[in-house]
């Protein structure tokens, strides 16, 4: 596949520098019982539903392959996306940890009290977004009796500033792209003593992005409970969208512990105006790549 321009105008490369051996130190945060806690508190908000995972027959008879599935998050929480479920987690394992408490013996109905609230006090959350994930921020900070603060890089929806601000989030468009409002974010949270929720991690700030991560892959777990409730085959290819890459990480690393890396092959795509992963795999040096400018 390497260099591969498809009819479709589809670039693809193969990644040269994976290791299929086991990574112990990456990987030990996604294995199966640690997701399925996570998993199981994000069940404990009343508003949870699991999304389908649909059979795409049409599809599959076309290319002549034996199945086809989509998850399809557009049903999460009602806020139709998947960038809730890292949101909802990171903040409740900040506040998990503010009271000194795992994660797992906490319901959202414990961390919304007004005990906890009386302990922890008010807490705000900032996060800079293009729109999916900063509306799962303020929603899940709302949810949890929190504040929050997000800003969006220029030329940002309207719509969806307006989505943000009905979580009751204080929200704004910036004049800056993407990269340098993460770094508005970082400064005014530094500034007043606020809490940055971003799944863009950084020299000395991974903890969060990692709870992010985490967060994304119970999407993983459910897809693995539905396919052995249903006696399906595990997949053989996943693929994956990438923005900043927490969630095709996130995911990665929960199907690698489950079902081993020599067992499935993973595909990420990303748009053409946001080509970082395929810009550093094009490399041979193992350097990471960043993509500058404003995007649409």
């Amino acid at each position: 596949m390497e260099n591969l321009r498809c009819k479709s105008n589809v670039k693809s490369i193969k990644n040269t520098f994976y290791d299929s051996t086991y990574n112990e130190d990456e990987l030990k945060y996604f294995k199966n019982e640690e997701i399925e806690k996570i998993l199981n508190f994000q069940r404990t908000n009343n508003k949870f539903t699991k999304t389908p995972l649909i059979n795409l027959n049409a599809l599959s008879n076309k290319l002549n392959v034996n199945n086809i599935y989509i998850k399809d998050e557009s049903k999460r929480f009602g806020l139709n996306a998947f960038k809730v479920m890292g949101g909802i987690y990171a903040i409740g394992k900040y506040i998990a940890e503010k009271l000194d408490k795992k994660i797992e013996d906490l319901t959202f109905e414990e961390m919304r009290s007004q005990e906890t609230k009386n302990k922890i006090g008010d807490i705000t959350f900032i996060s800079a977004t293009d729109g999916n994930h900063g509306r799962g921020v303020a929603w899940a900070a709302r949810e949890l009796g929190q504040k929050s603060v997000i800003y969006m890089p220029k030329g940002s929806s309207l719509t969806r500033l307006k989505s943000i601000q009905k979580e009751g989030a204080t929200a704004k468009i910036t004049e800056v792209n993407y990269d340098e409002t993460i770094r508005i974010c970082d400064k005014l949270a530094q500034e007043n003593d606020w809490v940055m929720v971003q799944d863009t991690a950084w020299e000395g700030y991974d903890k969060i992005p990692l709870w992010i991560m985490q967060g994304y892959s119970s999407i993983s777990k459910e897809i693995v409970e539905e396919l052995e409730y249903n006696n399906l085959s595990q997949p053989t290819h996943i693929i994956l969208q990438a923005g900043v890459g927490s969630f095709a990480a996130g995911i990665t690393g929960c199907f690698m512990n489950y079902y081993g890396p020599e067992n499935v092959k993973i595909a990420v795509v990303e748009p053409e105006l946001a080509d970082c992963y395929y810009r550093s795999f094009a490399l041979n040096n193992g350097e990471i790549q960043a993509v500058t400018g404003d995007m649409n």
